[in-house]
């Protein structure tokens, strides 16, 4: 008789929440857990919901936090950030679904920040010619004047990644070895 596997989509689902939901903590910026929430979300939430559960939890989110910086809640550029975070979300899908190695975490949450620098600070030069030239020179200096922020992204992404896929490793193993305890009573 084939022994049916635990689903873990519950557990998913409530550290993808959470770690959301952390967003609203203060935090350095861009030291957020959303590009790792997209990247766990694809790699462990199952079809539809790798993609919604991380975007509902930004759209959640975002008036809050928006609201508290005095700032409004969407703008053209959302919907370039949450473009990105998708693209976390199939890396997530494509390299992650079968992973627990760390080291190819840590790669694909590099990866992630990566992208998200290139992709949302190429907008930022592309939108407002008043911040920089577009000419070349120009987007150099938008990509030089966005380097903290990406260093800050990649610790967050590194830190929020090991925390969720760590815990997640943690739990449902932990929720295994109940489960072989109380069915063996």
């Amino acid at each position: 008789m084939e022994e049916k596997r635990p689903s873990f989509q519950p557990l998913a689902i409530t550290l993808t929440v959470v770690a959301a939901v952390l967003r609203l903590i203060p935090h350095p910026p861009n030291f957020a857990p959303v590009g790792s929430v997209a990247l766990f979300g694809g790699a462990r939430l199952r079809g539809w919901q790798a993609f919604v559960v991380p975007v509902l939890a930004m759209l959640i989110t975002d008036p809050i936090l928006s609201r508290m910086a005095g700032f409004p809640a969407y703008s053209w550029t959302s919907l370039v950030i949450y473009s990105c975070f998708m693209i976390n979300v199939a890396l997530g899908r494509a390299f992650l679904r079968r992973s627990s190695n760390p080291g190819r975490i840590a790669a694909v949450a590099l990866a992630g920040s990566l992208q998200f620098y290139l992709i949302t600070n190429f907008f930022v030069w592309l939108g407002d010619a008043s911040l920089y030239a577009r000419t070349a020179s120009g987007l150099i200096d938008c990509y030089i004047a966005a380097l903290p922020f990406l260093g800050r992204t990649v610790l967050g992404d590194l830190f929020y990644s090991a925390a969720l896929f760590g815990a997640y490793a943690l739990l449902s193993r932990h929720a295994v070895r109940g489960n072989g305890r109380t069915a063996a009573a």
